[in-house]
């Protein structure tokens, strides 16, 4: 394989460039295929738009858009030309989309249709569509050089807890992902399905390995779990990516799983959110010859922190996988830098030089010898491995103790007609606070605030019992498909307060 040095520059010349790259599901009806070679030149084309644009090296150009082919030729062309891309989450109100354009400097949008009326006037956009395609330059480009701590890309977060913060990413950073992640070349018949946003972390990062690695990404718009499943069952997906949310989402269509074929799925990978045993289990009984597999990242320290156990033992699956090495993650309890349980710091190559607009944020995310902060409670196992233990910030004190939402959700999913729990804490004039539970029934079971509470008072300290339940058919999801907990929160505080 050709060297890596840009990130936009991943696909390998000397392999087969006609080999189909991409299924491109924007239209369900009418999907696209396109070939190595039509990305590749796709990228190009945008990277030679962006240069005849006037736009000038380092210059950053936000992507505004849900999941299809042009993201991702406008994503690696805005690399290869030297300039920076910003992808935005486009379900963030129009306020906070205005907010990020402004703090990144932004020279130039790509938009889809659906989002353009976000984009304010005074800012030079692109419409994906026959606008985009007078817009691309087709023709060769030799990627840029980048020069060492060159950044390739910013990403924001959530926001929150705030504004989004601005979180710079390099390509050297980014390429070490990459190479990481293809040393061991996967199958090259694999065909992955990715229906996390393009604008996170996660269905990002595993496109590129994707192209790197010179395998098929059925690429859908956006995630819904039957068309999902109908997607895998189609197109033969041997590869299901996502976060734990969708996962639970999927295994609830029973009735749908029951008539389609998932005999291709060879592996399940889930990111960016803890996974309980119940949805393992009820992903094994989906798909009972599957690897499944758990991943931890962050957008600062990036994707990779964890890998497979040096001596060969099998991960736990709830397991989010052994650390790297002792020089790339630690756990710190206090003064103690090799804890079995404590807040997660991360240093590797991907890590972030700094939030863009705001070196204090990043100055209380750093410790003085340069470790990134996570902000996850992790614990070690006897053979080393990690699990997700909870958040520094969502650890609440009820009477004293101290409360991790995550061990109170694990626990009641152990119940048997649970498959999903989220824990948050509502303000208590004695305890301080008091947490109080949403749940999501398994399929065709029947579930009570009493039958919850009981099993909560049977199987945990009387600290942690919820001290209301709210049943639910779903719960709401963020806009990169993890569970709202601040809505959540939001709606128990109102409920209180009536």
């Amino acid at each position: 394989m050709a060297e890596l040095f840009n990130l936009g520059d991943l696909i390998d010349p000397d392999a087969d460039l006609d080999k189909i790259a991409l299924i491109d599901l924007k239209d369900p009806q009418a999907p696209h295929q396109y070939s190595f070679r039509d990305i590749d030149d796709s990228a190009n084309a945008v990277a030679r738009g962006l240069r005849a644009r006037g736009l000038e090296r380092g210059d950053r150009v936000a992507i505004l858009s849900s999941n299809r082919m042009e993201f991702l030729a406008a994503y690696f062309g805005t690399m290869k030309a030297g300039l920076v891309s910003v992808p935005i989450n486009y379900k963030f109100p129009a306020n906070t989309v205005d907010y990020i354009l402004r703090d990144a400097d932004i020279k130039l949008v790509f938009v889809d249709a659906e989002n353009a009326a976000k984009t304010p006037v005074e800012f030079d956009a692109i419409e994906f569509g026959p606008q985009f395609e007078e817009f691309c330059d087709p023709g060769p480009f030799d990627a840029i050089h980048p020069e060492p701590g060159e950044v390739a890309m910013f990403l924001y977060t959530s926001g929150s807890t705030g504004r989004p913060k601005g979180v710079p990413l390099t390509h050297e950073g980014h390429i070490w992902v990459v190479q990481q992640r293809t040393k061991k070349r996967p199958d090259p018949d694999h065909r992955l399905i990715v229906a996390a946003p393009l604008y996170h972390m996660n269905g990002l990062a595993i496109s590129k390995v994707a192209m790197a690695a010179h395998l098929c990404v059925v690429l859908l718009p956006q995630f819904t779990a039957p068309a999902y499943i109908k997607a895998v069952e189609t197109y033969k997906v041997t590869w299901l990516t996502s976060v734990a949310a969708m996962m639970a989402m999927v295994v609830r269509e029973q009735e749908l799983l029951a008539k389609t074929d998932l005999s291709s799925v060879r592996i399940v990978r889930m990111g960016s959110a803890p996974v309980s045993q119940q949805l393992v289990d009820d992903l094994r009984a989906a798909l009972p010859d599957v690897e499944i597999t758990n991943g931890y990242g962050t957008t600062e320290a990036g994707p990779l922190v964890y890998g497979p156990h040096p001596d060969g033992v099998k991960q736990p699956e709830v397991s989010i996988g052994y650390p790297l090495s002792k020089e790339t993650a630690r756990l710190v309890d206090g003064d103690n830098l090799d804890a079995n349980q404590g807040v997660l710091h991360c240093k590797n190559p991907s890590l972030t030089p700094g939030y863009h607009n705001m070196p204090e944020k990043m100055a209380e995310a750093m410790t003085e010898d340069g470790w990134y902060i996570t902000g996850d409670v992790m614990r070690r196992d006897e053979n080393g491995f990690h699990y997700f233990v909870g958040r520094t910030d969502d650890m609440f004190n009820c009477g004293g103790e101290n409360v991790y939402p995550s061990d109170v959700e694990k626990m009641l999913e152990r119940h048997d007609d649970i498959e999903q729990a989220c824990v948050v804490p509502v303000p208590d004039d004695i305890k301080g606070f008091k947490p109080v539970a949403y749940v999501v029934a398994r399929a065709g079971a029947t579930l009570d605030e009493t039958i919850v509470k009981q099993f909560a008072l049977a199987n945990g300290p009387a600290y942690q019992h919820p001290r209301t339940v709210t049943i639910m058919a779903t719960f709401p999801l963020t806009g990169t498909n993890k569970i709202d907990r601040a809505h959540l929160t939001k709606t128990a505080i109102d409920a209180l307060a009536k």
